[in-house]
């Protein structure tokens, strides 16, 4: 099984376009959640549809995702870069963790990339 990722709606595009052969949706896209859902809204889309959120909101998300898991909801995983990330980082990072991908290990964690390699 591979993974679904759902670019947060502040993402370029280009990340998505570049992403060929894996499965990568912008909010706004027709069939996920709409430009402007609130935060708790998406986190219980992505539980529902089986996707992980690719975000630079390293603000609100962690609040929203630990309120979200307080109340009982899970996620498959929220993966969250900073503001500044290069499109090229997010394809490598994105690429390396479909190709090494187990199933359920980012399950109901925020995950802050790139890690730092040793």
């Amino acid at each position: 099984m591979s993974p679904r990722f759902l670019l947060d709606e502040h993402l370029k595009r280009s990340i998505q376009t570049q992403l060929r052969g894996i499965h990568v949706r912008l909010i706004g896209d027709e069939g996920v959640p709409p430009l402007g859902t609130p935060d708790p809204d998406i986190l219980t889309w992505i539980e529902h549809n089986d996707y992980i959120l690719v975000t630079n909101n390293r603000t609100t998300m962690p609040r929203h995702l630990a309120e979200h898991l307080q109340s009982g909801g899970h996620v498959p995983g929220v993966l969250c870069f900073p503001q500044r990330t290069s499109i090229g980082t997010y394809i490598k990072e994105l690429r390396r963790m479909w190709n090494s991908f187990i199933p359920d290990q980012y399950r109901d964690v925020i995950r802050y990339l790139p890690e730092k390699r040793r």
